[in-house]
């Protein structure tokens, strides 16, 4: 869940990304990746040749895990490698930013249906956020900061909601600022 999720991105970082069930028509979100994440994108495909020939599906006998598709469009041309599931470690790890770039839009997407429709719920949703902080599971989790902002400062949310808003926003921050170059985390 969702059926089918696409993210497009440029080298600029800029792009959209939707999540729906098959039988809904596209709603996209319009994001903005860091530098950091867009370059590593980039450097990902490149180093798959921009999947002009590179075969990424592995002949071995595995469950059905969803069509993977990876489109690199450059000067008019595109290139498209899809696999259903793959050993190419470059492959694998261009897929985890995806799919982390998708559970960040999740949580915003969430965060802001409980923040509107279900501020009861919002704790939950709030935890959630915690614990793919906790397991490394989020690309570019800053992406959430205007919804985090928002929940921490009004105090129209539950205050342990307040709190784990402000919290979560501090570990983004000090996150960042420890990726910064010439700062060094003890």
């Amino acid at each position: 869940v969702p059926e089918y999720t696409s993210i497009t991105v440029n080298t600029e970082g800029t792009g959209s990304l939707y999540g729906r069930q098959l039988n809904e028509s596209p709603n996209p979100r319009a994001l903005k990746l860091s530098a950091e994440t867009t370059q590593s994108l980039f450097r990902l495909a490149g180093e798959l040749g921009d999947f002009r020939s590179i075969p990424l599906a592995s002949h071995r006998k595995v469950a059905n895990m969803g069509l993977k598709t990876f489109i690199y469009r450059h000067d008019g041309k595109e290139y498209k490698a899809e696999f259903n599931y793959t050993q190419n470690k470059r492959a694998q790890q261009l897929l985890n930013q995806f799919e982390g770039i998708a559970d960040v839009e999740e949580h915003i997407g969430r965060l802001e249906y409980s923040s509107r429709y279900d501020v009861l719920g919002l704790p939950s949703a709030l935890t959630q956020v915690e614990i793919d902080l906790d397991n490394n599971n989020l690309v570019d989790p800053q992406l959430m900061v205007p919804i985090l902002k928002k929940i921490a400062g009004d105090s129209q949310y539950l205050h342990i909601a307040q709190l784990r808003a402000a919290d979560i926003l501090r570990r983004i921050q000090n996150s960042r600022d420890s990726q910064k170059p010439g700062h060094h985390r003890h």
